[in-house]
């Protein structure tokens, strides 16, 4: 008798689409459910190995022999292998054993389906499934108000398994543990979302979760998948949003998982100059072939449906667009025009964010792109990728690197500072300081910073004060908001005991501070992304090395007025040209001495005067601090 029922949950219409690369919830089809047939309570599988003969179900229910618990090909050509196996359930481990037909290969694979994993470094699908209750009805109600282009989007980026530490245990956080500590410090430090690098199943510590094996599973090193729910939940609950990164881009060659998958290219490309990646010695998808297409967006809108994520931040996009990327003259092929475009990638992307947005309007999706490439976060129907926003990663690199040299040699370097401006409204950017930013020898931000202790600290609140003042939304890396010392360890905590310092005690209250003040000027986000929002006073003032520049609102009384001093020369009795008359009060200082600034350089009320100065009828003289931020709003 036959161990395996002949069952389906896919109709004609679900294998059309899958075939059409137009299938993306595959996930209620593919991979493991337990369900019932005919009574009998067991679990129907799923599986896409069109290269192969045979493929069992091999698991701890038999001993993980083969060819006991044989799948049945589907007579439609789909390549999809199923059946129903009565009898196992809940908390069984599973893979696929598969014979290859066109070589003799016999591979074991995990389901690249699977909800739940094996904790590493066991490589085993778990059966699951979960009926977690949402209480973020709340959020999901208006979270298109906390998500919108228009809102305050300020970003706490968090490796979990290094922001904080059990260290008498020697472990990090878990899901649980998480919901309450990382909720109420993000919440405390009014970040309005946090990003998580990659949770999805990855067997490899040192990839930090960007080469996975488990699309579908978030990872087991924290818990189960309902224990990841609860932090999604408690986040959305506290009002904060969730962005997950996500990595269509590239995966890795571990025997267990996608490549190879039948002994073929079934997931990769098979031509290597588009199907391997040198940099990262991984495997590139191929983006022509629809049924990779379905499991790709499928996989983008399971988070956002099952797990209700806010937004999906798509890693190494550069990578994708391009044929010749990081690629030697005889290393890549020219797409059919001639050009190095991948254009598979490119019409993948834009199904990809045609989707997210058709299914979920109030999430958004982040591009870390790195070239100049025009329309990554313009909609498709006008040319472009169709993301929310693209990462400004020419802001950060210009912006480090001004930052980084003696304030003595800045006024040879206004430029670099200034010219951000010149593109920052060609796109929706964010502003990122990331985890890139902290590794491989380029040290921590503080490290950084030129000059003695003070004006280190002094150089961090002003490039902190300077970003948040700057058009776009913002993104900081975890330990960055109190200024660690160190370059990020994935495998060591962030280092707490800085916060008894009062230096970085001061760091940290600024953070605050400043996402209270995005939060409640107007003018600093509802018109981030449009060029009547911003106005230079002067970019030319060299010598003093000082930008000036207004922040507009959609009306004048929403105006804010910034002035940053790149030196630690006070500057007092400076003047500044305006457009109308009036009195201005000073809303934001970064010197205050709260965050162990001096505190000895304060702007009351000031009268603007009809004197004419920056090519403006009036100005107002004020007293900058040593390499601060100080912004003012005229009074009402």
């Amino acid at each position: 008798m036959a161990k395996v029922t002949p069952f389906s949950l896919f109709t004609e219409f679900d294998i059309n689409l899958f075939k059409a690369g137009k299938h993306y919830r595959l996930y209620e089809k593919m991979g493991s459910h337990i369900t019932e047939v005919k009574g009998i309570e067991g679990t129907y599988f799923a599986v896409w190995a069109p290269g192969a003969k045979k493929v069992s179900v091999v698991g701890d229910f038999n001993f993980w022999k083969d060819g006991e618990y044989e799948l049945m090909v589907r007579w439609d050509g789909s390549g999809i292998w199923e059946g129903f196996i009565p009898g196992i359930g809940k908390g069984n481990l599973y893979k696929y054993k598969i014979h290859s037909s066109h070589n003799g290969i016999i591979t074991e694979k995990a389901d690249p389906y699977a909800r739940r994993c094996e904790h590493p470094p066991s490589t085993a699908s778990v059966i699951w499934e979960d009926s977690y209750k949402w209480k973020d009805a709340k959020w999901m109600k208006s979270r298109k108000n906390h998500n919108s282009l228009e809102s305050p989007f300020s970003v706490y980026e968090v490796h979990l398994g290094s922001w904080k530490k059990r260290v008498e245990e020697d472990r990090s956080l878990s899901y649980f543990e998480l919901a309450d500590e990382l909720v109420a410090y993000v919440k405390d430090l009014n970040f309005t979302h946090v990003e998580l690098m990659p949770v999805m199943e990855y067997p490899f510590d040192p990839s930090w979760g960007y080469q996975i094996t488990g699309y579908f599973a978030p990872t087991s090193r924290f818990g189960y998948p309902e224990e990841f729910k609860f932090l999604v939940d408690k986040l959305h609950q506290e009002g904060i949003g969730i962005i997950l990164d996500w990595v269509p881009s590239h995966f890795p060659e571990d025997a267990h998982g996608l490549g190879n998958f039948d002994g073929t290219c079934v997931y990769e490309h098979p031509d290597k100059r588009k199907g391997y990646h040198p940099d990262w010695k991984s495997l590139i998808f191929n983006y022509s072939r629809n049924e990779v297409r379905s499991f790709l967006i499928s996989n983008a809108i399971f988070w956002l449906d099952q797990y209700h994520v806010d937004g999906l931040r798509v890693d190494a996009v550069a990578s994708m667009l391009y044929l010749d990327y990081s690629r030697e003259e005889g290393e890549w092929e020219p797409n059919q025009f001639g050009g190095n475009e991948n254009l598979d990638a490119i019409s993948f992307l834009e199904d990809l964010n045609k989707e997210v947005y058709a299914s979920f309007p109030d999430v958004q999706t982040i591009a870390e792109e790195s070239t100049a490439y025009s329309g990554v976060s313009k909609p498709v129907f006008l040319g472009g990728l169709g993301f929310g926003m693209k990462w400004m990663m020419g802001w950060m690199h210009d912006t480090l690197e001004y930052f980084a040299k003696a304030p003595v040699h800045r006024k040879y370097h206004q430029d670099d500072i200034t010219f951000s401006m010149t593109y920052a409204f060609t796109e929706n950017f964010m502003l990122p300081l990331s985890h890139d930013e902290v590794v491989h020898g380029k040290r921590s931000i503080i490290g950084r910073m030129p000059g003695d202790e003070w004006q280190r600290f002094a150089n961090l609140r002003l490039l902190y004060s300077y970003m948040f003042a700057h058009p776009g939304t913002k993104l900081m890396f975890q330990g960055d908001e109190f200024g660690q010392y160190d370059e990020w360890d994935f495998q060591s905590s962030l280092d707490w005991h800085l916060l008894d310092y009062k230096v970085h005690k001061g760091v940290q209250l600024l953070i605050k501070d400043l996402n209270i003040f995005y939060k409640q000027e107007p003018a600093l986000y509802k018109t981030q992304f449009i060029q009547d929002g911003f106005e230079w006073i002067d970019y030319n003032d060299h010598e003093n090395s000082v930008l000036s520049f207004i922040r507009k609102g959609e009306n004048k009384k929403e105006d804010v007025i910034v002035v940053c001093n790149l030196t630690p020369v006070p500057r007092e009795k400076y003047r500044i040209g305006l457009s109308k008359t009036g009195k201005i009060k000073e809303v934001f200082n970064s010197d205050l001495e709260k965050y162990s600034g001096t505190g000895n350089y304060k702007n009351p009320t000031k009268s603007v005067s009809a004197k004419s100065w920056h090519f403006r009828k009036y100005s107002v003289v004020i007293d900058l601090p040593p390499l601060a931020m100080v912004a003012f709003k005229y009074e009402k």
